[in-house]
């Protein structure tokens, strides 16, 4: 498969439509996303396991989609993935928190009983300043406890979510529904209303990458807390743009491995 480097209507041939696809929207800057929740829910017979129950993806997708009459975002998640279980999880009827023993080493309190009216998560909108976050969240194996992070800071919400400091903004939102299976046209096609007993859509299987599609209230707009030393690159917006982190004023690019 050859690679495009610069337009999309190079004369390069390239013959498959996801190619011709990538190599258009490699043209097109995208905002940058992170998005923190909970761990999904640990096995009823799993051993409690010290350490900060939270965690935290880099989006590839992410827009708004409504304002009126409900503020309504959408993302994709690569399935199976842990914020795609935990997101699934708490978008059931039926779900509650998981639990979680308090620990010295810890820097998240024991999970709150969420209302209602609580978010499911905060979907932090990364500024030019935080290119380094967006790496860390799309690489878990690499980096799998972000928030120990010294470079990384970030506080709490008001549900116990991080909220990563420097970001430009970020809400806080609750799933709304079940998530959409986009390897499955049919079930698109269908709706969500094929669930099994509990209240869960049913299970599904697909060959190579899967992805589900998630729709998200925002409940609240939180303000991050300002970096010391970045200056004005936070408040200019992180893209990612032919492969690479870059922003709207050339502030520096950084290549996404």
């Amino acid at each position: 498969m050859q690679t495009i480097r610069r337009r999309w209507h190079s004369t390069r041939t390239v013959n498959e439509l996801p190619d011709k696809i990538r190599a258009l929207l490699r043209e097109t800057a995208q905002p940058v996303a992170v998005v923190t929740s909970f761990m999904p829910p640990p096995a009823p017979d799993a051993e409690f396991v010290p350490g900060p129950r939270c965690h935290g993806a880099t989006l590839s997708s992410f827009t708004s989609i409504a304002l009126a009459p409900h503020p309504l975002v959408a993302f994709s998640l690569r399935v199976p993935s842990r914020m795609a279980k935990t997101l699934s999880t708490l978008a059931s009827p039926s779900s509650t928190l998981p639990s979680s023993s308090p620990s010295s080493s810890s820097p998240f309190p024991s999970f709150p009983a969420l209302t209602s009216t609580d978010a499911h998560m905060i979907i932090n909108i990364l500024s030019a300043a935080q290119a380094r976050a967006a790496l860390i969240f799309s690489q878990p194996d690499a980096h799998p406890r972000p928030f120990e992070d010294h470079a990384m800071p970030w506080h709490l919400s008001r549900e116990g979510l991080p909220v990563l400091a420097g970001s430009i903004g970020a809400l806080a939102c609750r799933v709304v529904g079940a998530a959409w299976p986009l390897s499955d046209l049919d079930a698109l096609a269908r709706g969500t209303g094929d669930e099994d007993e509990g209240g869960a859509p049913p299970p599904w299987v697909v060959d190579g990458v899967a992805s589900e599609l998630f729709i998200a209230r925002v409940v609240r707009v939180e303000e991050p807390k300002r970096l010391e030393l970045a200056g004005d690159t936070q408040d200019i917006p992180l893209l990612y743009h032919r492969r690479d982190y870059t922003t709207v004023a050339g502030a520096g690019r950084r290549k996404a491995v």
